[in-house]
């Protein structure tokens, strides 16, 4: 069975968005198509993946990128030992 494309995101980085836009909560999701309690579970992390289409909606509304709203692969603390 195929699997919808989803996007995993970073929701420290959506409400930082969203506050720079002066949106509240209720106002980005009636651009995005969502419910406020949507957006908010984005936020807290409660949720953490959105389908395309929101998405497309969340990022057109924030005027933002995706390298900004998708959580980034963690950074390795140490270099990996060398192999001999």
């Amino acid at each position: 069975m195929h699997q919808p494309t989803t996007f995993e995101v970073d929701g420290d980085a959506i409400r930082k968005e969203r506050m720079r836009a002066g949106l509240t909560r209720a106002e980005l999701a009636d651009l995005v198509g969502v419910t406020d309690r949507y957006i908010r579970h984005l936020e807290t992390g409660t949720r953490t993946h959105m389908r395309k289409p929101p998405y497309i909606a969340l990022r057109t509304a924030l005027k933002a990128s995706d390298e900004r709203l998708q959580r980034q692969p963690p950074r390795p603390t140490e270099d990996p030992p060398e192999r001999t």
